[in-house]
């Protein structure tokens, strides 16, 4: 009798979780859109899938109103995580993110476009397809919080030296040295998860510059913590 209650109670909680699945799918659409072609939405689908079965068994309806309130924030961590565990990164490959973000930086200045692989490869001295893939990492990162961000290229140090109430006010600070339009973008890009192509619609400004000003913000709070 007592299994078979435990049997009920699973096959119930499975329900909750089956009811919000099309809500996990359309977060994974969403997250994948701002990210490179080369992650699956289906393994950002399954982990999203896999995380809220394991909410639903262990959901208590007395301490949270809403399910999917509960849920969503953990689902959404769990996408991330897996991103995380791509180790996209490894030291040499920051070292690199960090001279192709200069390189670009400056390419825009005078040629208002980003520069080509190639280009890059040929100032770097490096092969094209490590180029690439350096690239590809480094978007993945954007979809991250800015306390993974700013652990790209210097090894996590801006992050020993900071607090995360600090690096609110230091982000305060900086955005309002911004234009207001250029406040929008971080705005759309950050709270309102509105994918690159989306924010240049809107706001008539072309990707490249969009990312540039995303690059521009982060480098300012390094500069701004001493990393």
């Amino acid at each position: 009798m007592y299994n078979a209650y435990i049997q009920d109670l699973k096959h119930q909680e499975d329900e909750l979780a089956i009811q919000y699945l099309p809500a996990v799918k359309a977060m994974a659409f969403r997250l994948k859109e701002r990210l490179p072609s080369s992650v699956d939405f289906a393994d950002l689908s399954a982990i999203g899938t896999e995380e809220l079965i394991k909410l639903a068994r262990r959901y208590d309806e007395r301490k949270n109103d809403s399910f999917w309130g509960y849920a969503k924030t953990r689902v959404y961590g769990a996408m991330l995580d897996y991103l995380r565990s791509l180790d996209i990164l490894s030291r040499a490959s920051r070292k690199l993110v960090k001279s192709i973000d200069s390189i670009i930086e400056e390419h825009m200045l005078i040629y208002d476009e980003e520069p080509t692989d190639e280009e890059l490869a040929e100032r770097l001295n490096e092969s094209v397809e490590k180029v690439h893939d350096a690239r590809i990492a480094s978007s993945i990162y954007t979809v991250m919080s800015l306390h993974d961000q700013l652990q790209v290229g210097d090894e996590g140090a801006t992050l020993a030296v900071i607090e995360k109430e600090e690096l609110v006010e230091v982000i305060k600070k900086i955005l309002s040295g911004y234009k207001e339009r250029e406040q929008m973008i971080i705005q759309l890009y950050y709270f309102e998860e509105l994918t690159l192509k989306e924010i240049s619609s809107i706001l008539d400004i072309t990707e490249s510059r969009i990312s540039q000003i995303h690059k521009s913000v982060i480098q300012k709070i390094k500069e701004s913590v001493g990393a």
